[in-house]
């Protein structure tokens, strides 16, 4: 290392630091480079996707503000994806709802699509060296206006919903198997009612059915991956979620598939981070959706905070990395949406590379000697460790701007790309 240069000075110092508490702050970094953040495409668009550019969202969903340079097009999507991800230390993935597909001006019903209709965007990660990961979109569609899709009790609209849920697992497959990396197509619906209802268990048991009949196919774990996400209520479904977490772990469980954990989907006393030992203990892997909601699921901008350090911790201490897909989940239209990407997955990354400096070894040495007091004293202590100063030397290694340096390359991309789109 060069001794002119601070960032590296700062982490040879840094070095020291951690290694007279037994942490190999090189063995950290190779370990943090590997871990990858699927960021997710509704960001870049408000939501928007391309099937029916200039519909209303719906759907208990809502995105504030306009800030200018909202992408238009794939086209514009993939490039300002490109550019956040050329800002984020490691090598991540992108995460794509079924309304993103191409489908050349043709109406192409959601329970037709192909993996034809996302040959721009397989051939766009694989430019890259990224992978793919898929949603069914089960909203913003007339059939979904009810407040009902797999769980509605007309036959016609729950046949044409799990039509749509097949067809994108099948997508999902193509994009992993041309990726070489598995995709988690990950399945959310709205269903739920605004007031109290009279029947709680006839939608549920539909929803089951609905669900064997979405995963009856198998289809080969290597290319493929199932994951449900629940949630605790929304807009127009406060009273009642026919999807709830308990619901949705109870079925996984029962059949083997992945648990999506989505911070924004408890109630805002829950402990996300604590149902992670607990779901993994019964199922093979999990996904997590990173939010940060601010009095509700609001979907708000990640930021370092305690909530989001739980979760680095709790993934690093149980050594859970390999069994979980992290993704971002939020959308913020009142600031610059690459900036929201970039601001989000390195925290992401910053809170993992906090959890991975921790001196896992003395604190699980103290708590099997019940010496609680030390234990507590030494993760205060370990708060204020140089941790920054190793974060630095990540970015510095992964040839992407150190410290706050990335904002002005996006505030370049603003004035050359963003303030030209209409």
């Amino acid at each position: 290392m060069a001794k002119h240069n601070p960032i590296e000075a700062a982490y040879r110092l840094a070095r020291v630091r951690y290694a007279t508490l037994g942490v190999n702050t090189d063995a950290v970094l190779q370990q943090l480079v590997k871990v990858p953040v699927s960021l997710h495409c509704w960001q870049g668009d408000d939501v928007g996707g391309f099937e029916n550019p200039g519909a209303s969202l719906g759907d208990g969903l809502a995105v504030t503000g306009n800030y200018p340079g909202k992408a238009r097009t794939p086209d514009e999507l993939r490039a300002d994806a490109t550019m956040a991800l050329s800002l984020i230390p490691g090598t991540h993935r992108f995460n794509l709802h079924a309304f993103y597909g191409e489908f050349g001006g043709r109406n192409v019903a959601r329970n037709e699509i192909e993996p034809k209709h996302f040959a721009n965007w397989i051939a766009w990660a694989k430019s890259l060296g990224i992978g793919l990961d898929f949603n069914p979109t089960c909203f913003s569609h007339p059939l979904a206006a009810s407040g009902f899709t797999l769980s509605s009790a007309d036959k016609t609209t729950r046949q044409f919903w799990i039509e749509h849920c097949q067809a994108s697992r099948e997508i999902g497959a193509a994009m992993g198997k041309a990726l070489g990396s598995p995709t988690v197509t990950n399945v959310w619906i709205p269903d739920g009612m605004k007031d109290t209802p009279a029947d709680r268990r006839g939608p549920r048991e539909r929803l089951a059915q609905s669900l064997d009949a979405v995963f009856h196919k198998k289809l080969n774990p290597k290319h493929n991956l199932d994951a449900l996400e629940g949630k605790l209520f929304g807009i127009g479904a406060e009273s009642y979620t026919v999807g709830m977490h308990e619901f949705y772990l109870g079925y996984a469980v029962k059949n083997q598939k992945l648990v999506c954990l989505d911070a924004g989907h408890y109630h805002p006393t829950e402990n996300m981070a604590d149902k992670i030992s607990s779901v993994l203990c019964h199922v093979p892997e999990i996904l997590l959706h990173v939010s940060r909601g601010v009095r509700w699921d609001s979907d708000h901008v990640v930021t370092l905070t305690d909530e989001l350090h739980a979760i680095a911790q709790e993934l690093v201490r149980g050594n859970y990395l390999t069994r979980t897909h992290i993704g971002l989940d939020f959308f913020d239209a009142s600031i610059n949406r690459i900036a929201a990407w970039v601001i989000g997955t390195r925290n992401m990354l910053r809170a993992l590379c906090i959890a991975m400096l921790e001196p896992h070894a003395q604190y699980r040495q103290l708590e099997r000697a019940a010496d609680y007091t030390a234990r507590l004293a030494l993760m205060e202590e370990a708060k204020s460790l140089p941790f920054g100063a190793v974060w630095d030397y990540h970015c510095l290694q992964q040839n992407v701007p150190v410290g706050e340096n990335w904002l002005a390359e996006v505030r370049s991309y603003e004035k050359k790309v963003l303030g030209k789109r209409a």
